[in-house]
């Protein structure tokens, strides 16, 4: 099978200061995983990596707009939120994808899609980091009690995704032959 046809995702300039680098690698990595379900319809995008795993590419992005919410809302900016997906009776929730679980809002569906939730944390991140230095101390806490810098949560998250990217990577080579970024 050919590589995946990308858009264009750009690499932060290689002299780039530190915070536009940070924010330039996230970003890009954000822009992978868009990539990575680029093409699919909603049940490639639900279709299970390997079985009995039950990992998706559509439970993928619904973690990760959680773990954008967690990060830079709940953590960085203090605010209160509750969970996109996960409860406390299904802490994996945000992996758990249904037959009704698309990828864009349909006519039929009146509620927020995957993609728009996700797009919708990332610019909340965006908003949330942008009030914020580099040494910055998050105003809430981890669960070891203490905050953590922006410069922290940025290199937590660009990890986090190229991860993430990884095992995206190999679902969509699972779900279509697909291989690429």
């Amino acid at each position: 099978m050919a590589p995946m046809t990308f858009a264009e995702r750009l690499e932060p300039p290689i002299d780039a200061a530190e915070r536009p680098m940070l924010e330039g690698w996230l970003d890009y990595h954000r822009e992978t995983l868009v990539v990575k379900c680029s093409g699919l319809t909603d049940a490639q995008l639900r279709e299970a990596s390997v079985p009995p795993s039950s990992f998706t590419l559509l439970g993928l992005v619904r973690h990760l707009a959680e773990v954008e919410r967690f990060w830079f809302r709940e953590i960085l900016a203090g605010e209160e939120l509750p969970d996109l997906y996960s409860t406390e009776e299904d802490p994996d929730a945000d992996f758990s994808v249904s037959e009704t679980t698309t990828w864009a809002e349909t006519e039929a569906v009146w509620r927020a899609e995957t993609e728009a939730v996700w797009r919708a944390e990332t610019a909340a991140a965006r908003e949330s980091a942008a009030a914020f230095g580099l040494d910055d101390f998050s105003r809430g806490l981890g669960s070891s009690g203490k905050p953590f810098n922006l410069r922290w949560i940025y290199t937590h998250m660009i990890e986090e995704y190229a991860r993430h990217n990884g095992h995206a990577d190999l679902v969509r080579e699972r779900v279509d032959g697909a291989t690429g970024v």
